[in-house]
């Protein structure tokens, strides 16, 4: 995996999950184009980072003033696919790489695929974005 550097920003908003909710952020991803922040956190803890009817989304949405998103780790790139397109239900996760591109194929139930794809295709992106920052994959396909 490569080495991640952190910016100041990111180091602050990581620190400020971190002190709202006692969760181990792993790392944090400022999505501008979509006006977000995506959070991984360590393996089990996103319910927690999230809290009681998304009361931490809520509250770090009002701070941040962007849209917050919570990820949970994954120990394998399939993994991480998976977590990333969650609520999504994966099937399973493909790699292929051809003339050098890297593309992932995550392949979903298909009434999951909405859920899967998001909002014009905002899930999906957030799903590119994490896995091109730890596997450099260029491109995510949701089946």
């Amino acid at each position: 995996m490569p080495e991640i550097k952190l910016t100041p920003t990111e180091l602050r908003y990581i620190s400020l999950l971190q002190d709202l909710t006692g969760v181990t952020v792993k790392d944090c991803i400022i999505d501008d184009e979509n006006n977000r922040v995506i959070f991984i956190v360590s393996r089990g803890q996103a319910g927690i980072a999230i809290g009681r009817k998304g009361s931490n989304i809520v509250r770090l949405k009002k701070i941040l003033g962007k849209d917050v998103e919570i990820v949970e780790e994954g120990a394998s790139l399939e993994e991480l696919a998976a977590n990333s397109v969650a609520p999504a239900r994966v099937r399973d996760v493909k790699v292929s790489e051809l003339a050098g591109k890297k593309t992932v194929y995550i392949n979903v139930f298909p009434e999951d695929k909405g859920i899967a794809i998001g909002k014009n295709g905002k899930n999906a992106q957030r799903a590119k974005l994490i896995l091109k920052r730890y596997y450099g994959i260029d491109s995510v396909v949701i089946v």
